[in-house]
């Protein structure tokens, strides 16, 4: 395979989980970075780093050059829906012919979320594009509780505003693996497919706490906390406005069962069951201690 694949939100960690798992693809791997100090990890693991900025689409056309096939993944913000056409634009003025695209769960115009409703237009802006294109709406990341870890180790604790909503989470090697699938096999196999992955079952924090008190051999709570009372958290860890309104509207959805769903698409698409959230503490045990 001498196919080129451009990532965008390199840095990040699903980007990076797939970089991983491209590892003996054969593609030739190009990132597009904002920030120069985020690139000599990446140039260490042999990847190609080109310095741009989605939000500036005069510096996409050096990143798009030469590119069969686009990872493109737009972190959340108001601006995602012009970051995710700016890249469109650049991969048709470029001739790039695939885009496999990260989108939101359940995104939809009457999704609850402004993420969802925000990743709807993207989604329905590739759709339109002329290009291949896959797109992948991933349940929860398992990964998410990672933010937790801290209050887990010390207080043996962790609070969320979710209720006991249950949650088909899923862990974003997962996510990678079914994205490494799609930009490995023809381009024509997936085209016009989306895929919502979701790990084996749903499952609710009350769950999630005993099983990483049996990994962790310790007890460990989850305190079902008032949506507000997490917002002000969060911004008093400096979290922006609206990324703290954005996690509460998904808190709130998740905890009226918004979340409570899986599919079969990683096993459809890779042949193997997702990872459970059981595997996911064993794996990250060392996080929470």
């Amino acid at each position: 395979m001498n196919r080129r694949l451009l990532l965008t939100g390199a840095t990040g960690t699903v980007s990076g989980a797939l970089i991983d798992a491209l590892e003996h693809s054969g593609l030739r791997l190009r990132a597009l970075v904002r920030d120069e100090s985020k690139a000599p990890p990446l140039r260490e693991r042999g990847v190609d780093v080109v310095l741009g900025d989605l939000g500036d689409p005069r510096s996409l056309p050096r990143a798009f050059a030469g590119v069969q096939d686009l990872w493109l993944l737009t972190p959340n913000d108001p601006r995602a829906p012009e970051h995710s056409m700016n890249a469109v634009w650049a991969a048709r003025q470029a001739g790039v012919e695939r885009v496999v695209r990260l989108s939101a769960v359940r995104a939809a115009a009457d999704a609850p979320t402004r993420s969802g409703r925000l990743h709807a237009l993207s989604d329905h802006e590739l759709q339109r594009s002329g290009l291949s294109w896959t797109i992948l709406r991933p349940h929860w990341f398992m990964q998410n509780l990672l933010n937790e870890a801290g209050d887990i180790a010390a207080e043996g604790a962790f609070r969320l505003s979710m209720g006991e909503g249950r949650l088909g989470m899923i862990d974003t090697r997962d996510i990678a693996e079914l994205a490494a699938r799609v930009l490995t096999d023809g381009p024509e196999l997936h085209h016009g497919r989306i895929y919502t992955p979701t790990g084996p079952h749903p499952i609710s924090f009350t769950e999630v706490a005993r099983l990483l008190g049996e990994v962790l051999e310790r007890p460990v709570r989850y305190v079902p906390t008032a949506a507000e009372d997490k917002e002000r958290r969060l911004l008093g860890f400096g979290v922006p406005n609206w990324i703290a309104g954005m996690l509460t509207e998904y808190a709130q959805a998740y905890a009226s069962g918004w979340g409570d769903f899986t599919t079969t698409d990683f096993l459809d698409v890779t042949g193997r069951d997702p990872r459970s959230f059981a595997e996911f503490a064993r794996d990250h045990a060392d996080a929470f201690c």
